[in-house]
């Protein structure tokens, strides 16, 4: 699964990717279709449950795209791009396990927003975020302008991209666009903690909740309510629902199947 700008190692339940596109780790046309064929490949490995993102080194997650590729304003260029981007972060969002950005430094534009396309945030102490896109007369097309405001409400979306501010990882705790703040160095522990949290539930059911979870942002919850319903007794179709059951009721660890 390891290409040119991506690591991805193996733990357990986990797959830890690592962007490797020194120095900045900044997004191509070639990372961004081998995240999205990753995904796809570990959404068909019923031994992951958990992925996790993370930049290498301690100073940045992601800088995003590299401007140069938009200097010579090729408008087919920036058609490519943006496409991918929604391809490689749609792609993300729709994960069936639980995704960690594990955010170890600077994170600006598309490196944040491949961290808002992720379920969980941690950020280290140092860490520093931004969508400046419109500084450059560009705005952020990876799900930036949808995925910000439905985490940190309108308001604080529009002061990040309209005021191009910028924010540490503490005000970024503060307004909800990070769950947690650990100190420099930990992000990625910090995560496979969590990782191993999600290890403990069915991974059949957590992908049922993350998909009903995410469905508020295409349906309002009066169509949403049956589906919940509905999507509680599949789960009986399910190994995973006896083993959930049996264990508990016999004071045991259960053993996930994933089916």
């Amino acid at each position: 699964m390891t290409s040119d700008h991506l690591i991805v190692e193996k733990r357990d339940h986990v797959a830890i990717v690592t962007f490797n596109n020194p120095p900045a780790h900044t997004w191509t046309f070639e990372s961004l279709s081998d995240l999205r064929d990753l995904v796809l490949e570990l959404n068909q490995d019923k031994a992951i449950y958990a992925l996790i993102l993370t930049g290498g080194g301690n100073k940045f997650f992601s800088a995003g795209a590299d401007l140069k590729l938009f200097a010579d304003g090729d408008k087919q260029v920036a058609a490519d791009m943006s496409a991918i981007f929604g391809e490689a972060f749609e792609t993300l969002s729709a994960f069936r396990g639980v995704s960690i950005a594990a955010v170890n430094g600077y994170a600006m534009g598309g490196g944040l927003e491949v961290a808002l396309a992720c379920d969980f945030r941690i950020a280290e102490q140092h860490a520093q975020m931004a969508l400046p896109e419109a500084t450059v007369g560009l705005l952020p097309c990876a799900g930036g302008t949808q995925n910000l405001a439905l985490l940190v409400g309108e308001g604080w979306a529009k002061r990040l991209i309209l005021a191009g501010e910028r924010i540490d990882a503490d005000k970024a705790a503060r307004i909800g666009l990070v769950e947690e703040v650990v100190d420099s160095g930990e992000a990625l522990n910090a995560a496979l903690v969590l990782a191993e949290k999600v290890a403990k539930q069915s991974p059949v059911a957590v992908a049922a909740c993350k998909k009903l979870i995410q469905s508020n942002r295409e349906m309002p919850i009066a169509q949403a309510l049956p589906q919940e319903r509905q999507a509680f007794v599949d789960l009986f179709d399910t190994q995973d629902q006896k083993e959930g059951v049996s264990a508990f009721l016999e004071k045991r660890k259960p053993v996930w199947s994933n089916k």
